[in-house]
C-alpha cells in the first residue's frame, strides 16, 4: 500500500494514522508541486514542463526557499517510481488522499491521468462535504487533511474505493480542459470542478491586510494566509504582493529582492499618522 498526499505536513500525519492502524501500513509519498497555480500547457512535453519549472524559479527569487522547490524534485520521477512499484508487485495498491481544496484536486487530476493502466489498484479517498470531530469535540467540515485528527482517519479509511472506469475516462479529459485553458490560478467550485481565474485573483485578499501604516511584508503575508478563505501558498501570495508594488498599488520600503523580511509595505498614497511619525523621530 502506497499512500499519496499533496502537502508536506500530511506525511507525518499519515505516519501517525498508520501507527494507529497497522492495516494501513505502507509508504507515504508526496506530490510536491502545486498544480492549482501556474502554467500547465503541454506538461506532457519536456518543453512544457521546463516552462513550469522556470515560472516557479521566477517566483522563488528572494524567498526563503530560494530555488529548492523548483529544482530539488521532479514529480514525474515520483510517478515513475509508483509505476515501477505497481509493475513489480501485482498486489500493490495506491491510495490517493484528498481534502476538499483545489490544491489536492488538481494534484489528483495530474496524477490519476497517468495511472489508467492500473485500474482497480488505484484507490481514492476524497473527504469532501464530510463531517469530522475536532479536538474540542465539535463537528466541522474540513477543507484540508491536516485539519483532521489522526484517529478520525480510522473512520475515513472506509471511504476508500477504486477509481472507476468512467472516472479514468472523464477525469483526464477534464484535466486536459484545465491545462488547455492555462489560467494562472485555479479554484475548486464544488465536487471536482476546477475553474480558472486571473493571476490577480488573490490581490484583494492581500490589500485587505495592508494598512495606511508601514508593516513588515512578512506580517502581511502571514495575516493574509491566515484570514483568506480560499487558500494558496505563501510563494504565490508574496509574488502577487511584489506585483502590487510594481504596479503602484502599494508602497514599499526596504530591499524587496533580499528577502521577505527585508521590506515593509503600506497602501499607496496613504499618509503616515502623526503618532507613528512621532514614534520614529523619538527612536
Amino acid at each position: 500500500m502506497i499512500h499519496i498526499v499533496f502537502n508536506e505536513s500530511e506525511i507525518d500525519l499519515m505516519k501517525q494514522v498508520i501507527a494507529l492502524d497497522e492495516t494501513l501500513t505502507g509508504d507515504v509519498v508526496q506530490i510536491k508541486d502545486d498544480f492549482a497555480v501556474g502554467p500547465l500547457m503541454n506538461l506532457e512535453t519536456e518543453e512544457g514542463w521546463q516552462a513550469r519549472v522556470e515560472w516557479w524559479r521566477g517566483l522563488l527569487q528572494g524567498s526563503p526557499y530560494k530555488e529548492s522547490l523548483a529544482g530539488s524534485f521532479d514529480d514525474r520521477l515520483t510517478v515513475k517510481d509508483l509505476k515501477d512499484n505497481l509493475d513489480v508487485n501485482a498486489d500493490e495498491q495506491v491510495w490517493i488522499w484528498m481534502g476538499q481544496n483545489q490544491h489536492d484536486v488538481c494534484g489528483y487530476y495530474w496524477l490519476a491521468s497517468q495511472l489508467k493502466d492500473y485500474q482497480g489498484r488505484i484507490m481514492t479517498l476524497y473527504l469532501n462535504n464530510l463531517p469530522f470531530i475536532n479536538e474540542k469535540g465539535q463537528i466541522f467540515y474540513p477543507s484540508w487533511l491536516h485539519e483532521i485528527q489522526p484517529k478520525e482517519f480510522l473512520k475515513a479509511k472506509k471511504l476508500a474505493r477504486p477509481i472507476t472506469t468512467s472516472e479514468f475516462e472523464v477525469d483526464p479529459d477534464e484535466w486536459k480542459k484545465v491545462c488547455d485553458e492555462n489560467a494562472t490560478v485555479r479554484i475548486l467550485e464544488g465536487g471536482k470542478k476546477i475553474a480558472g481565474k486571473e493571476e490577480t485573483f488573490y490581490d484583494q485578499e492581500i490589500v485587505k491586510n495592508i494598512t495606511n501604516e508601514w508593516q513588515k511584508a512578512s506580517r502581511v503575508l502571514s495575516n493574509t494566509l491566515h484570514r483568506m478563505k480560499i487558500k494558496t501558498g505563501d510563494v504565490f501570495i508574496m509574488w502577487r504582493m511584489k506585483a502590487l508594488a510594481n504596479s503602484g498599488k502599494i508602497e514599499v520600503m526596504g530591499e524587496v529582492n533580499k528577502g521577505w523580511k527585508e521590506f515593509d509595505v503600506k497602501l499607496a498614497g496613504a499618509k503616515q499618522s502623526e503618532a507613528s511619525i512621532q514614534e520614529e523621530t523619538t527612536v
